[in-house]
């Protein structure tokens, strides 16, 4: 690859990293060619990007960017890393590497790696956060989640007066019966 080339690449890898909010960065050595492939299929499948990049560009990538990356300059971009882009929901690449794995069946070697994720802007290092990305809410669940607990008082009070009103009636009614 030429340096133009190289630079070429940089500078859509840049763009693409700055347009997107969630991205992971994993360690795929070890596996084989068709295993990648399936990774690679699997990640299609679901909407998520994956891309084998060299550790050099990545970080030329990252220093374009504003956020402070050097946590992964020093501890994620080491060996074979491969990109993981998703882009609307930030846990999605860790669930798909959750499923991989145990389609994979692979207990003892659990391949691909987690080596590091930026969710937005903030960063993950190490495959022992997958469980913790993986249980990550989307903004919108979140939303939906907060809404719900907003709405849940309300109902319970119009459904206590409805009930209530319903038995308040009732005992009157029965009290007026009774003194007749």
């Amino acid at each position: 690859m030429t340096k133009e080339e190289k630079k070429q690449l940089v500078g859509k890898l840049s763009e693409k990293l700055s347009n997107t909010d969630y991205f992971y960065i994993t360690d795929a050595s070890g596996m084989t060619v068709a295993e990648i492939n399936d990774f690679r299929s699997l990640c299609f499948e679901k909407g998520v990007e994956y891309r084998v990049v060299k550790n050099t560009l990545i970080q030329k990538a990252l220093e374009t960017l504003e956020t402070d990356y050097t946590d992964f300059n020093n501890n994620v971009l080491k060996g074979f890393s491969g990109i993981m882009f998703s882009p609307e929901v930030g846990n999605l690449p860790a669930k798909i590497l959750k499923e991989y794995r145990k389609k994979s069946g692979k207990k003892d070697d659990p391949r691909p790696l987690l080596k590091g994720a930026s969710i937005d802007s903030d960063l993950f290092i190490g495959d022992e956060n997958l469980d913790t990305l993986s249980n990550l809410k989307s903004k919108q669940e979140l939303i939906g989640e907060i809404i719900g607990l907003l709405q849940s008082p309300a109902k319970n009070v119009v459904s206590a007066l409805q009930s209530g009103g319903d038995t308040l009636a009732g005992l009157v009614k029965t009290l007026a019966e009774r003194e007749q």
